[in-house]
């Protein structure tokens, strides 16, 4: 086997093209973060679309074959292909071109939807999450296209979506239904993080997800509280007695049965996370903001947060929230709550038991329904295959250093069908940073990670092709 220079070069040429296109890539990517591909907000359908068609555009541009917009009862997903690499496997690489609505609005310090470069960082809704990262595989791609004289080294399947950020029903349809469109050997998702800035970092875990909401009704309408309180159920504090139920003050979670399958990391594993550069000041000052975390005893920070199951309220409607005062007692009161789910747990059985649960403690004189919005499964990927040797060498080659694994406490539904509909393993191999403020506020993305992912994924592709063992044959397309 060659050795580690020989064989991921990174001096390679698609590598010199990648760097002398830095400022072209940056105004294309500033680009797609214009459009405001809210996808959460029916308003925006028609930007979630036309972010779609850029995608499209731009894949037909740099080479890619069958480009095209899969219609979906939702958004589109965006397919490609080119299957020319004879005897090289094939990768299937994912993203989404969707992004979170952009609330509170008053919190930016620049438009969430005009890209903005401040201290080596872009600034925008999508940024990191997942445009950003999503970005990176075309451009690495175009890359090869250049220095490979309009080929590839193995074969590509690209498949985007326009709904991860509200469940991703489309995608996960469309692979039930059609696997044999998306057949390959692996898949590559850019959409996790370096555990810390410089450190070349491969997610191997991830937490599954239940989004829920549980809406508590009282009485017709709503009620004067001076006529009818003491006497009419208040849907509010309903509510707000059900969602204490659900927690004690300990952190601990009160649903009968929810910690029957949740498996403790083994001893290898938890012993690597203690190796790992983390500062628990420091992630309570600078990532979380707090004065104190919390969470269940017994655990630590990345336990509670990579391994074990959490509960969450996102946000709770009901009565009169405006300036002023009316007393009223709202008829429903509503809130968002969501579940992140450990190895092993299973989404539909996790929302029974919360089901159940919110039922058993249900207040005299309200009615209560339990609706799950959209769900997830946990998954642990496995590390003994050639894709994560060949990632390990690619990042290894950019960043100097070892890699490490880590899990992530978010959740990525997509690879967990991956994993259940194409038989395939995933290679989670992200640029985020810790303090990218996704999902939030003044959300980020380090330019200069921007290029290093596009040359760590142009050499994981060559890696792979000059890899440890035969790809199967390229199929026909």
């Amino acid at each position: 086997m060659p050795s580690l220079p020989d064989l991921l070069p990174t001096h390679s040429s698609a590598v010199a093209f990648a760097r002398g296109q830095h400022v072209r890539f940056l105004e294309e990517l500033k680009a797609l973060l214009r459009i405001p591909s809210i996808s959460a907000l029916p308003m925006y359908a028609g930007d979630v679309r036309r972010a779609a068609e850029f995608l499209v555009a731009e894949l037909s541009r740099i080479g890619m074959e069958h480009v095209r917009l899969i219609e979906s009862t939702g958004h589109p997903l965006v397919y490609a292909d080119w299957l020319h690499a004879s005897g090289q496997p094939v990768c299937l690489t994912y993203g989404h071109y969707d992004v979170q609505p952009p609330d509170p609005l008053d919190e930016w310090q620049s438009s969430p939807f005009e890209p903005v470069e401040r201290n080596g960082n872009i600034y925008a809704r999508g940024a990191v999450d997942d445009k950003g990262q999503m970005y990176m595989h075309l451009k690495a791609l175009e890359s090869l296209f250049h220095a490979h004289q309009g080929t590839l080294p193995v074969n590509v399947r690209i498949i985007l979506e326009g709904e991860e950020e509200t469940g991703g029903e489309a995608i996960a349809q469309f692979l039930r239904d059609h696997p044999e469109e998306v057949e390959a050997d692996f898949a590559l998702v850019s959409d996790t993080e370096l555990f810390a800035p410089s450190l070349p970092t491969l997610c191997v875990g991830l937490r599954g997800m239940i989004y829920t909401e549980i809406e508590v009704c009282g009485a017709r309408t709503d009620l004067h509280s001076g006529v009818y309180g003491g006497s009419a159920p208040n849907p509010l504090i309903a509510l707000s007695q059900i969602i204490a139920a659900l927690k004690d003050a300990e952190g601990r979670i009160l649903i009968p049965g929810i910690y029957d399958r949740v498996t403790a990391p083994d001893a290898a594993e938890l012993a690597s996370w203690k190796n790992l550069p983390f500062d628990e000041d420091v992630y309570r000052n600078t990532e979380v903001g707090a004065k104190e975390l919390v969470g269940e005893p017994g655990y630590s920070v990345l336990e509670r947060t990579w391994a074990r199951p959490s509960l969450d309220v996102h946000g709770i409607t009901g009565g009169f929230t405006g300036a002023g005062a009316k007393t009223v007692i709202p008829a429903k009161a509503t809130a968002k709550i969501s579940l992140r789910l450990a190895p092993e747990m299973q989404p539909q059985e996790t929302f029974e038991q919360l089901k159940k649960r919110v039922e058993r403690v249900r207040p005299r004189g309200v009615e209560v329904e339990v609706r799950l919005i959209h769900a997830g499964d946990p998954v642990v990927v496995q590390t003994g295959n050639r894709y994560i040797r060949a990632a390990q060498r690619a990042l290894r080659a950019v960043f100097d250093k070892e890699v490490v694994f880590v899990r992530s406490g978010g959740s990525i539904p997509i690879v967990a069908d991956f994993e259940r509909y194409l038989k395939i393993p995933t290679v989670m191999m992200g640029f985020g940073l810790p303090d990218d403020n996704l999902h939030a506020p003044n959300e980020k993305f380090c330019i200069a990670n921007f290029h290093l992912g596009i040359e760590s994924i142009i050499l994981f592709l060559e890696g792979v092709a000059q890899g440890e063992e035969p790809g199967r044959e390229a199929p026909t397309g």
